[in-house]
């Protein structure tokens, strides 16, 4: 019903910067909240950064990335980004990219997880 591809990912060294992409697609209405998610090998899967529909969007960001990461979206392409600077070998993960609450075109809510990309950072 409704589907999430991340792009963007990929290998950077320390310092450097990369986007990622987040694409929205299928039986959408709206969509309010989404964020991007990482997960390390080993490590539980942790909330980076997100960002409220509303006019401008509030965002919230982890401390690990605040001041070195961007959220933005365009909601009238249902796209949401995360400008990441400053990368750390920390950093290294898969991105995973969530719509905890997205109303379809049928008028019910559903949450929905894109696949993943990944970014790795070396020194």
């Amino acid at each position: 019903q409704v589907q999430l591809v991340e792009s963007g990912g990929g290998l950077v060294q320390a310092g450097g910067s990369l986007r990622l992409s987040c694409v929205a697609s299928g039986n959408i209405r709206s969509i309010n909240t989404m964020a991007w998610y990482r997960q390390a090998p080993g490590k539980q899967r942790e909330l980076v950064a997100l960002i409220t529909s509303s006019s401008g969007g509030e965002t919230q960001y982890s401390d690990s990335v605040k001041g070195r990461f961007t959220i933005s979206r365009d909601n009238a392409e249902n796209v949401m980004y995360l400008q990441m600077s400053s990368l750390r070998p920390d950093d290294t993960a898969v991105y995973l990219c969530n719509a905890p609450r997205v109303l379809t075109t049928t008028w019910s809510y559903i949450s929905s997880w894109g696949q993943g990309t990944q970014v790795t950072v070396t020194t």
